[in-house]
């Protein structure tokens, strides 16, 4: 009696012989392997074979073709187009929102002082009757290195839009984590820990003000 063709080494090894191929091909080739693992009732090994990781970045993928446009009214409410609903913030959530918003780049947390001006100007456009000097004084602990405000801010953020959305939409919305890695000569590798929102900005619609 033959053995039993271990499917997971033959998956790799088809993969592998296609890596000089056009992503399309190598979709393709992946798309009859899934299936037949699928007809063998083998779910567990094309789960061992993608990883977690991996489909965990297919869900978020998936969710994408699903995104609700968000709208930002003349009074800076944000909508939710598709089910019109609002996501409920305060004003000093909403200025660090907007500021991230306004740079699809990302910001380190660590750079946040450049970028100090910018965000008071947001806050006074949505708190205009509060006093400077405690708006200010808020700003400076937003954009300390040393304090966790800034952290506590993007989790309320975080929240609000998680409590209207499955997990995967909603980060695409939150004000996420996004590291790049960086090559400088022979040696030198460092890394940017950038915080970033990553809904496409053709979804963002603003109101005229």
């Amino acid at each position: 009696m033959l053995p039993k063709p271990n499917f997971f080494v033959i998956f790799v090894s088809s993969m592998e012989s296609y890596e000089d191929d056009s992503p399309e091909l190598l979709a393709h080739q992946l798309r009859i392997l899934v299936r037949r693992l699928q007809a063998l009732d083998r779910n567990d090994l094309l789960l061992s074979a993608i990883g977690v990781p991996t489909l965990e970045a297919l869900r978020i993928e998936a969710a994408k073709g699903t995104l609700s446009p968000l709208v930002i009214t003349s009074d800076y409410r944000l909508i939710l187009e598709a089910t019109h609903t609002e996501v409920v913030l305060s004003p000093v959530h909403k200025a660090v929102y907007l500021l991230f918003l306004n740079h699809p780049e990302g910001i380190e947390f660590k750079h946040l002082t450049s970028y100090r001006g910018e965000l008071i100007s947001l806050y006074r456009r949505l708190a205009p009757y509060m006093e400077v000097e405690r708006m200010e004084e808020t700003v400076d602990r937003l954009t300390n290195p040393l304090d966790n405000a800034i952290n506590e801010k993007c989790s309320r953020i975080k929240a609000a839009f998680s409590a209207l959305m499955d997990e995967y939409s909603a980060s695409y919305y939150i004000i996420g984590s996004h590291t790049t890695r960086h090559v400088e000569g022979s040696s030198r590798i460092w890394f940017r820990r950038l915080k970033i929102i990553t809904l496409p900005r053709r979804l963002v619609k603003w109101q005229e003000r």
